[in-house]
């Protein structure tokens, strides 16, 4: 079983947990939502991202032998339990939000409804999936805003927290509106439109940089994009003028030049420059090197001459806000609503519905309430899976890069800018604070 649906992938407590469910046969129907509780203060919205692999995983939930003989060989789990638990699947139904959706702290973007165990099984990995892949395509969201026009190419794999990591950044990041990714196996896996230059190294394994710059633009000559800063920038770029004729008399075209160091925006503008002069006008102007979203509107601000920009570390490892204040929890059981009181972890009870309103198609404000109670303005979360099985085919990595590009040009003026977090009306409506009132009054009762 490969590591993506593994369900080892989890925490002990809930396999102990589970035990506990089994042994007093609680077994009735349990709701769960994922949300996240606060926002960062840079950030005016998330980007709802990880749904298809969240419902991969779900579709997939088995345990094999090798799971059970492990689990077995703990000596913590009974014999009945572990027999019970080669039996489970998912059964239940999962409700969410499309994926590039924006959203706002404690407004659920997936909710679960299954038999208490299999919801509560789940719950490591699906917000280890959903949390990653938000976090990613919030941050990505940022940077395609900052440069709308522009190129835009994930460079991160190598300072990923893993291959998955840097697999799932990739996904992420193309969602947000990226062009391309220089992650090889994402192409395959997710046919990503693929992108890449060249490493200093191949220029350093060349006695003369010349003659790298001609090998490489030979080896690849429908993608000739040569990097000029390994030693002198502008005497890079230089030769590269002088490299362009041959090339063009044997029909390969240069297409650019990346600068990986330095003052971005400055040597941007030497490099036009020394290209204009040289009348390689149509050679795009290709930046890497620590980007992130601060630097690209800065670059975009000043009206930089470049065409794209490689992004790598600061992205896909969220290099300003590694990580979301985020929480699965359970809202409803055997007919019941439910909630946490803990301070500064209080939750809202109840099965719950997200509605945007809209004015001039421009997102207005959002109103939190129950599933069942209505509110005006469109609903966000959709059913999406029932019995355990997806109600429809994933929709493509495609459809929701559109669906992302859609609903982040309908945001307010005020939250495509960076910055500060500005404010966006979210209501919590009273058919659910008065729900939340009647949980307390239970509890108070105890």
């Amino acid at each position: 079983m490969s590591l993506e649906t593994s369900p080892l992938v989890t925490d002990l407590y809930q396999l102990s947990m589970l035990q506990g469910y089994f042994e007093q046969k609680m077994f009735d129907t349990a709701v769960f939502e994922f949300f996240v509780r606060e926002r960062p203060e840079d950030r005016n919205f998330l980007l709802a991202a990880g749904l298809e692999q969240a419902l991969d995983f779900l579709e997939e939930l088995h345990f094999e032998d090798a799971d059970l003989d492990y689990l077995a060989g703990l000596g913590r789990f009974s014999d009945s339990f572990l027999d019970w638990l080669g039996g489970l699947r998912f059964t239940g139904e999962v409700h969410a939000m499309p994926e590039g959706t924006p959203f706002f702290p404690d407004e659920p973007i997936l909710r679960v409804t299954a038999p208490l165990p299999e919801a509560q099984l789940v719950e490591s990995r699906l917000i280890n999936l959903l949390h990653f892949q938000t976090l990613i395509a919030s941050k990505a969201a940022r940077m395609t805003l900052a440069a709308p026009d522009k190129a835009l190419v994930d460079f991160g794999l190598r300072r990923a927290h893993g291959a998955e990591a840097g697999l799932l950044a990739a996904r992420a990041n193309y969602l947000a509106g990226f062009s391309a990714t220089a992650t090889v196996i994402a192409g395959q896996r997710f046919g990503i439109p693929l992108s890449g230059t060249m490493a200093h190294s191949f220029i350093e394994a060349h006695d003369d940089e010349r003659e790298a710059f001609e090998h490489f633009a030979r080896a690849q000559p429908g993608n000739v994009i040569l990097l000029i800063d390994t030693f002198d920038t502008e005497q890079g770029t230089q030769r590269v003028v002088e490299l362009a004729p041959r090339l063009a008399r044997a029909g390969i075209p240069i297409r650019g030049v990346r600068l990986d160091s330095g003052d971005l925006i400055d040597g941007a503008r030497r490099i036009r420059a020394i290209l204009d002069a040289g009348g390689l006008e149509s050679v795009r102007i290709f930046v890497s090197g620590n980007l992130d979203e601060d630097v690209i509107a800065r670059a975009e601000a000043e009206g930089a001459p470049i065409d794209g920009y490689g992004v790598g570390t600061r992205l896909d490892t969220c290099a300003d806000r590694p990580y979301l204040d985020c929480a699965y929890k359970l809202e409803e059981y055997a007919g019941l609503a439910r909630r946490k009181q803990s301070s500064g972890k209080a939750t809202l009870p109840g099965r719950k519905q997200v509605f945007r309103r809209f004015e001039n198609g421009v997102m207005a404000g959002d109103t939190l309430t129950l599933a069942d109670a209505g509110a005006e303005g469109t609903p966000l979360l959709e059913p999406v899976m029932r019995g355990g099985r997806r109600l429809a085919a994933p929709p493509g990595l495609e459809a929701v890069r559109e669906h992302a590009r859609q609903a982040l040009g309908q945001l307010p003026p005020r939250l495509r800018e960076p910055g500060p977090a500005r404010d966006y009306p979210v209501t919590v409506a009273a058919p659910l604070a008065e729900l939340a009132r009647e949980v307390d009054r239970r509890i108070d009762a105890m």
